[in-house]
């Protein structure tokens, strides 16, 4: 699978405990992602954070959250990422969608080097 130079960054923000059809909802997207052929997706857990309701989650000791911030990137090119959103859509009832085109400057093995 070949990106174009020219992609974009879809960066989806929910909680860890939101769910999807009985799994984690991070999972549910990465998952629905790789099956729709997108190029990758990552998941990040954060150690801090809060969104709209302002309620801080944290891994500190004295404000132990279990409900930790988590962000999904998936990179692909722009159609691939518009026909992902309805389906992102159905998916998830709160959290944070934002979008970013971003360059993209290596995607796998890089090619092998060449004799002169």
């Amino acid at each position: 699978m070949q990106l174009p130079r020219d992609a974009v960054l879809l960066r989806i923000f929910v909680g860890e405990d939101a769910r999807f059809e009985h799994q984690p909802l991070f999972e549910a997207i990465v998952l629905k992602a790789r099956e729709l052929q997108l190029a990758g997706a990552t998941v990040l857990r954060s150690p801090m954070g809060y969104g709209q309701p302002r309620r801080l989650h944290t891994t500190k000791i004295l404000n132990l959250s279990e409900d930790l911030p988590i962000v999904i990137e998936i990179v692909d090119a722009q159609d691939k990422i518009d026909g992902f959103l309805p389906v992102l859509n159905q998916m998830m009832t709160s959290g944070l969608v934002t979008q970013e085109k971003v360059q993209v400057l290596q995607y796998g093995k890089p090619a092998p080097a060449t004799k002169d």
